[in-house]
């Protein structure tokens, strides 16, 4: 407990671009048509007098250093390092990281010009609205409670399946003889905090789901993915105003897409009348509801409240010159497509007039860089075989918080929640730039998201996250 009350501050931003901007989430390039739902960020300030904490949560693929300075430098508390950014991974969201070969809109990004808002200009333009969120927030913090509780809904499922000679492959076709299991494990909680005003009123939940938003990934136009679906399924339960603040829990190799079952799941669908996203919201309202019957009375108005930064130098995957050459051949049939689309638009101009005309161009022209980067990580391997990142270990009473930069495959999270002493532990992917760090199991069977050009921290870098952030909450405890 502390001596001190807490006091609770929420608000939220439209992030929307009013001007076209590469959509990020897929190889190919994708100039924004419009928007479907709102982009929007959502803002808490957990204040208990000598420690504060700014949990924001963000429709967008990953949360660059970028955006995270940007909205750093607005803040008017007194601690930006207590600033804690993370994304839903939304595959319909504007692209925020300008460096990297899957951002930005140059010709060194995508390998042609697009008529798109500069990811820069998009990060002024966020980081302004996300900044004055966060100052809102910190302007109306008043005095309240917390209640945490745990639920259960299907919604993230293992996206990757193995054959009978151990090869792994992300979807696919899985009616096939060769099929042996899905490869690994599943989550299914539903991990809420609830904040509620001096008279009791709940004023918003953290919903944490083991999960990214992308059931609708390859839309040409911007969306929160499900996160608007349940969004506005639990203020329709519980109240418009309601502040809901998404977190995606250790889900790289999770998704909400089924690899089989899915005849069964459409009919269901076609029977009750909604769509994926839809039925996606429901469970997760259904789950939220439900928790917060049981935890409503247990509020707590003066928790223990700390904050860690834990900085830590991670290994690099290492590379062989047998990865290298992997790569490059793998590269070279993805350069002749790029070097011929590239000849065909010079030759014939009024192909850009076509609708997503830069489609295959692009495609071809990332899927090429993807995998001639893995020659510059075995370069910098020579030198610099580390990658720094930044956890946060947050102890809020009997539960905890803890973050990760990373697409963070579930092995490592089980770990993590079968080590904790809290009651219970809110994983938070994500908090970062977000690069796959795959699980010794899904290395040996290969496939995306396993692969060396998916993933420049391999499974030694994930095993020292997982201890380190063990470690971290035992030293709370």
């Amino acid at each position: 407990m502390s001596d001190t009350k807490l006091k609770i501050g929420w608000a939220q931003a439209d992030i929307t671009p009013e001007q076209p901007v590469m959509i990020s989430g897929q190889f190919h390039a994708r100039v924004s048509e419009g928007a479907i739902d709102p982009i929007t960020a959502t803002a808490l300030i957990l204040d208990a007098g000598d420690e504060h904490i700014v949990l924001v949560s963000c429709d967008l693929v990953a949360i660059s250093p970028e955006l995270w300075g940007a909205v750093a430098a607005r803040f008017d508390g007194p601690d930006a390092g207590a600033l804690v950014m993370n994304a839903t991974h939304t595959h319909t969201g504007p692209e925020n990281r300008p460096k990297g070969g899957a951002a930005g809109s140059s010709v060194e990004a995508v390998g042609i010009m697009l008529p798109v808002m500069a990811v820069e200009d998009y990060i002024d333009f966020a980081a302004g609205r996300i900044a004055a969120a966060v100052n809102e927030a910190w302007a109306s913090r008043a005095t309240g409670s917390v209640a945490f509780g745990l639920g259960q809904a299907v919604v993230g499922r293992n996206r990757r399946w193995v054959d009978s000679h151990g090869t792994s492959t992300m979807y696919g076709n899985t009616n096939t003889p060769e099929f042996s299991h899905v490869e690994g494990y599943e989550d299914h909680s539903v991990n809420v905090l609830a904040t509620y005003d001096a008279s009791g009123g709940l004023t918003g939940v953290i919903v944490n789901v083991p999960c990214t938003s992308q059931e609708t990934e390859g839309l040409f136009v911007l969306s929160a993915d499900f996160w608007h679906e349940t969004r506005e399924e639990l203020r329709r339960r519980l109240g418009e105003g309601l502040f809901v603040l998404p977190q995606a829990s250790a889900a790289g190799d999770q998704s909400p897409h089924l690899i089989f079952g899915k005849r069964e799941h459409e009919r269901m669908l076609e029977l009750k009348g909604r769509t994926s996203r839809e039925e996606i919201g429901h469970r997760i309202a259904d789950a939220v509801e439900d928790t917060l019957s049981f935890i409503g009375g247990t509020q707590d108005d003066a928790p223990l409240l700390q904050h860690e930064t834990i900085e830590m130098r991670l290994p690099l995957r290492a590379l062989t010159e047998d990865d290298v050459l992997w790569a490059e051949t793998e590269a070279e049939p993805w350069r002749e497509k790029y070097e011929a689309e590239v000849a065909r638009l010079e030759a014939n101009p009024a192909l850009r007039e076509e609708p997503r005309w830069y489609v295959p161009v692009t495609m071809a022209y990332r899927r090429m860089q993807w995998y001639l980067r893995v020659r510059d990580r075995f370069e910098q391997q020579q030198t610099d075989p580390y990658q720094d990142v930044s956890l946060h270990i947050i102890r809020l009473g009997d539960m905890a918080i803890a973050t990760n930069p990373f697409e963070y495959y579930m092995d490592f999270g089980v770990y993590i929640k079968t080590r904790t002493p809290a009651m219970q532990t809110f994983l938070v992917q994500l908090a970062g730039p977000g690069t796959y760090v795959p699980s010794a199991r899904s290395v040996a069977g290969g496939g995306y998201g396993s692969v060396p050009a998916s993933t420049p921290i391999g499974p030694d870098g994930g095993r020292q996250v997982a201890e380190g952030t063990v470690d971290a909450l035992l030293g709370m405890w």
